[in-house]
């Protein structure tokens, strides 16, 4: 494995020996533009490992993504390489059709100090909830970023990840647009939790099988594939592709959809994401039922 390969992975040009806020700030947002979060291996057939040369050479030789065990696990290597203070978190992820954190703690998480302040740094959440900066470690603070006001907040040695989200602009095919003021928007929405005891990836092993193996999983009936872009993100759920441009008018998010033909899905991972798949690809999107 190699750094500067990495770097050049991500299309990183800046200074490698500053260990500073803003170039963790750098490397965090040319990964996540660069590396799509994705669990596309599952729906090809393909086990996903733990193992950091796998990983290194899957996303950089490769030129694939992947979830956030993965995701994190190279940017974990990578910063420690460039010298910065950092460990491994884990946390339970909110499932708003079940309105619970999870019980399994199935994401992983990097907590980076720097002049004696310590940072959650996550670049393997993907989607609308994708951190664009480092957010302080600092309880009941809003912190301010392109995609939205995130905050964490602290009970009992217990830490919440929250995301205030705008309101949706939602643009139809045939150029019609529409402005829904759902309930839930403009509310502030749970992410993950987590508790500062360091972790190491073994402890993830299990849930990494579990993810990639159980029917009731969600990466086992969606496949995904998502890229945070200048202005917004784009993500392919099935055969639904959707982009979003944050902040488009008056605290709204532009929201356009389109649903693709089997044909399309694949030139679109090849055009969008900059993905080939080696193997046949079936795509899914199974709705999540949540149990009573």
């Amino acid at each position: 494995m190699n750094l500067q390969g990495y770097l050049t992975r991500i299309s990183y040009k800046g200074p490698q020996e500053k260990m500073d806020l803003e170039t963790l700030t750098a490397v965090l947002q040319c990964h996540i533009r660069s590396v799509p979060y994705e669990n596309l291996s599952v729906h090809c057939g393909e086990a996903i490992t733990l193992d950091l040369d796998t990983i290194y050479k899957k996303i950089v030789k490769n030129h694939r993504g992947g979830w956030c065990l993965e995701n994190n696990l190279l940017l974990f290597w990578a910063f420690q390489t460039m010298g910065y203070e950092i460990s491994l978190l884990g946390s339970y992820v909110y499932h708003p059709h079940h309105n619970k954190y999870g019980k399994d703690m199935n994401h992983l998480l990097l907590k980076v100090v720097i002049d004696g302040k310590a940072y959650i740094v996550d670049g393997g959440f993907g989607v609308a909830y994708q951190m664009w900066q480092p957010v302080e470690l600092v309880s009941g603070k809003d912190q301010p970023q392109t995609p939205g006001i995130f905050r964490l907040t602290e009970d009992n040695g217990v830490w919440y990840f929250h995301k205030i989200k705008r309101r949706p602009y939602k643009a139809h095919s045939d150029n019609r647009s529409l402005f829904y003021d759902a309930p839930e928007a403009l509310v502030c929405k749970k992410i993950f939790s987590f508790t500062l005891q360091p972790r190491t990836i073994e402890e993830f092993q299990t849930q990494n099988m579990n993810l990639q193996t159980s029917p009731d999983s969600l990466f086992v009936k969606k496949s995904i594939c998502s890229l945070q872009t200048t202005n917004g993100f784009q993500v392919l759920i099935g055969w639904t592709f959707i982009e979003a441009r944050y902040n488009y008018k008056d605290n709204m998010d532009l929201i356009e959809q389109t649903t693709l033909s089997d044909e399309e899905v694949e030139k679109t991972l090849q055009e969008r994401f900059n993905i080939k798949l080696n193997k046949k690809f079936a795509p899914s999107n199974i709705s999540l039922v949540a149990r009573t």
